[in-house]
């Protein structure tokens, strides 16, 4: 069996499916890819700009304290210097980049247990944030299990009954099961199907299965429901040569020679392309006749309006001296047998997961090579918004950048769409301030999965360019786990929020007590070691365990958040200023009880690293509740992690309390505090 293309084997489903595309095409998506920028994720942006700002405060803020403490209150530099130097321990939370990595992954944990393969960090955070989603319907919307339901030729409309893969079945006219023999167009369009073919139907069993492609597949079962045998048709045709799919011409051909006829080649692909390139037909006795393109035209739509996948059949006799094909080879005398609707039924968790999509405020729009009305039907099915209203790739070359741009808003089916078609709708729709997720399982699909801000590629029937070019792969190829993606996504921007929340206010209220103490002129209530101490036991351990917080009730019930929010909005800046001032006063508040209590120095300051710590264990119990007002009986009883990280932090404070190694205090000393 020859090729003139180049194989791709597209991963496994019900057998193993498997893709051929041309090298015109393979090397033209090869420059598209090059061509394509790769968008830096929103968390990234984000997380750089806050990085700059706090660094630049930090910065400014020693700054100015240095000079302030040094000419104003004339102080000795060295003492000056190293409180200066507590304070930028104190602010900079270095907590957060290990915290926020580890958030990170436990996201990637829980996706992969919900079908989703994290191959970039930074995309988790990225589908949280996705206001449209453009999605593929052939397997992701729709079980991707095709069956042969209509034939229509000149002779009339048959009706293909049966289920799935089994041959078990008839074809009839109205309900009169019709003997193909009898009908001679019928009888060539089903040995095209059968020639123009590189499945095989296996039985396991009971059990039918497909290998190779499912559309493929359901055309055998069909050959076999008519009783006509594809292995007698195989054994009486041997291939010579044959065209592969491209999205370029839109159909398969292939070159067969039979030692008592002439040789034939046989076409099957999109309905349009084959009436273009057709210039008669075959009418019910299987005569030639010149093509009515009207007549098509309507049995096109007539079929596709059944949410039916559409495909048109050709075939040709050539001399036996015929040994290649060549596209050359069908500009003539190319002879149109009929069209074979094919059904692929939605999924019904599909319908579900587009539903739970839109009430999270996610658009979903459907990009497919079907034709306009098949994919309508489908979108209808899966509760797409304004199913009717679909844009071919055709309107598509038509529209400007501009005009496209007002389209994508007001589209949500786009059909018969090439490689460019989907890479020009996601840039359109990224101009308009959309966070863009693509789906995709072909080599075509690569170019416009890598320009979206999350890629994501099928893992059972995607090929390993588009899992290269993808940010997420899903190993069950179904729309459900996208959604389920979306709402990990959010709760991992939650989580980051948590943390963020909850350390900035413990660096920013020992900076505070720092401040205070340099402008006021008091002694430091807690010293530098004590800082880095209280940094270390509760940031590696308190801070971490927001990382594990499960998934807020509201989560896919609120609108993706605005594309340019900062990372600290201003409901969580108040809440770091307000966290930070109360935590000042309750240091401030214990150290001055110590000192007039008489308590020594090291006394007040432990007393002071206690209280900060009791502080931020309660502190992590409200940052819980970060979309609430009040705190629940929900926050307070908290989760397993943040239990064992609460008696953990409370081990260690006793350690560093009590333990001699912890701290260089008198015996006496140590008999205060255990007994004050």
């Amino acid at each position: 069996m020859a090729f003139n293309g180049t194989l791709v084997v597209a991963g496994q489903g019900k057998g193993v499916v498997v893709a051929t595309a041309g090298a015109t095409q393979i090397g033209r998506i090869s420059g598209m890819l090059a061509e394509v920028e790769t968008l830096t994720s929103p968390l990234l942006r984000q997380m750089s700009l806050f990085a700059q700002w706090i660094t630049l405060l930090i910065l400014l803020c020693a700054g100015l304290l240095l000079v302030y403490g040094y000419f104003v209150q004339h102080q000795d530099f060295e003492e000056l210097f190293m409180i200066v130097v507590g304070l930028s321990v104190a602010a900079i939370p270095e907590g957060l980049p290990a915290t926020l990595t580890i958030t990170l992954a436990v996201g990637v944990q829980t996706m992969a247990r919900r079908h989703a393969i994290v191959r970039r960090l930074p995309a988790i955070e990225t589908l949280g944030a996705l206001t449209v989603i453009c999605t593929d319907k052939t397997g992701t919307l729709t079980r991707n299990e095709m069956m042969a339901a209509t034939t229509v030729t000149a002779g009339g409309t048959y009706n293909v009954n049966g289920t799935g893969y089994d041959p078990e079945g008839l074809v009839t006219q109205g309900d009169v099961p019709k003997v193909v023999s009898d009908h001679p167009v019928l009888s060539n369009l089903l040995r095209t199907a059968i020639l123009c073919n590189d499945s095989n139907l296996i039985e396991t069993g009971s059990d039918w299965t497909v290998q190779g492609d499912p559309m493929e597949g359901a055309l055998l079962v069909m050959a076999q429901k008519a009783l006509i045998n594809r292995k007698d048709v195989r054994e009486a045709w041997q291939r010579l040569d044959s065209i592969p799919f491209d999205a370029g011409h839109r159909y398969i051909a292939s070159l067969d020679k039979s030692s008592d006829h002439e040789n034939l080649i046989a076409v099957k692909g999109a309905p349009e392309q084959l009436l273009d390139i057709c210039n008669s037909q075959s009418d019910a006795e299987g005569n030639v006749s010149a093509l009515e393109a009207a007549f098509w035209q309507e049995q096109i739509a007539l079929v596709a309006s059944k949410g039916q996948r559409v495909l048109a059949f050709a075939h040709k006799l050539v001399p036996k001296t015929k040994q290649s094909l060549a596209a050359e080879d069908l500009s003539d005398e190319l002879v149109f047998l009929g069209l074979v609707g094919l059904i692929d039924p939605p999924r019904p968790e599909a319908v579900a997961a587009v539903a739970e999509c839109r009430s999270a405020g996610i658009k979903v729009k459907m990009i497919t090579g079907d034709h306009a009305a098949t994919a309508s039907a489908i979108a209808a099915l899966v509760g797409l918004d304004n199913s009717q209203n679909v844009l071919t790739g055709g309107e598509i070359e038509a529209l400007d950048d501009a005009m496209l741009t007002q389209e994508v808003k007001l589209t949500n089916v786009f059909a018969r769409t090439s490689p460019e078609h989907k890479l020009r709708l996601v840039i359109a729709l990224q101009s308009t301030g959309e966070i863009v997720g693509m789906t995709g399982d072909g080599v075509n699909d690569a170019p416009a999965l890598k320009r979206a801000d999350a890629g994501i590629a099928m893992g059972r029937k995607g090929s390993e360019a588009t899992k290269e070019a993808a940010d997420l792969v899903l190993s069950d190829d179904k729309f459900t786990s996208i959604a389920a993606a979306v709402r990990e996504g959010r709760t991992v921007y939650d989580n980051l929020k948590k943390v963020i929340g909850w350390t900035l206010p413990t660096s920013g209220g020992e900076a505070a007590a720092i401040i205070a103490a340099l402008l006021i002129g008091v002694t430091l209530p807690i010293s530098a070691v004590q800082i880095l101490w209280v940094n270390l036991i509760t940031a590696g351990t308190l801070g971490i365990a927001l990382a594990f917080e499960r998934s807020e009730d509201d989560t896919m019930n609120r609108p993706p958040r605005p594309l340019n929010e900062p990372i600290i909005s201003k409901g969580l800046a108040w809440h770091i200023v307000l966290v930070s001032f109360l935590f000042l006063c309750g240091v401030y508040r214990i150290f001055n009880y110590a000192m007039d209590r008489g308590y020594s120095i090291e006394m007040a300051r432990t007393l002071c690293v206690n209280t900060r710590v009791v502080m931020e264990i309660f502190h992590l119990f409200i940052i819980r509740n970060i979309y609430s007002t009040s705190l629940t009986w929900e926050a307070i009883r908290g989760t397993k992690v943040i239990w064992i990280c609460v008696t953990v932090v409370a081990l260690g404070q006793f350690a560093f309390t009590y333990l001699p190694p912890f701290h260089c205090y008198s015996i006496r000393v140590r008999f205060q505090l255990l007994t004050a």
